[in-house]
């Protein structure tokens, strides 16, 4: 694979720090990135994705979508070649786990008016 179809990542988390930076294929999907994410995320973190659907990757302002590749992400201006390109990492549970996760209070209300008549 020649030289200039490696592009270094590193990937920025939610608290400033950093996973990486790692050497990817133009030809690497948004998924390979977001998999990698997960399976190297730091232990200790207060958020920690459970899949890979639940990472989001910023470049340049806009949201990367999992079909992409690298080399599609890539903003034409301003790289320059060798340097590290930093894409942001937010992390969005699904809306179902965390609705499923709260917890539900069967116990019965108690109905109390609180009314004042003056």
């Amino acid at each position: 694979m020649p030289e200039e179809d490696l592009v270094d990542i590193k990937f920025r988390l939610y608290d400033g720090s950093d996973i990486g930076p790692f050497r990817y294929s133009s030809a690497a999907t948004v998924d390979m990135l977001k998999q990698r994410i997960v399976s190297d995320w730091p232990r200790g973190k207060t958020v920690v994705p459970k899949s890979a659907n639940e990472v989001k990757l910023i470049n340049s302002g806009k949201i990367l979508e999992n079909n992409k590749t690298v080399g599609q992400c890539k903003v034409p201006f301003g790289e320059i070649a060798g340097s590290v390109i930093i894409m942001h990492v937010v992390v969005q549970p699904s809306l179902a786990k965390t609705k499923a996760e709260k917890k539900v209070d069967d116990s019965p209300k108690k109905v109390v008016c609180s009314c004042s008549i003056l």
